[in-house]
């Protein structure tokens, strides 16, 4: 994919007007709508959608929980 088709699913959340946890749940929740649309457009099923989705979310929960633990 190129720069082009790539800026098509790279949604920007707004700043002004939300605080800085606001700012970033908007980013998250965004990413993983642009990353939905781009599975779904390159074919993908919505079930493997929500456990590619789901896993990925679950290992960084999980590897954060761990580096916590070491602090």
């Amino acid at each position: 994919m190129n720069k082009d088709n790539s800026e098509f699913f790279i949604t920007e959340f707004p700043k002004e007007g939300f605080s800085l946890i606001d700012q970033i749940q908007g980013r998250v929740q965004f990413a993983i709508l642009d990353q939905i649309k781009l599975m779904k457009t390159s074919g993908m099923e919505s079930n493997a959608i929500k456990k590619i989705i789901l896993d990925n979310v679950q290992n960084i929960i999980e590897n954060y929980q761990i580096e916590e633990k070491s602090d």
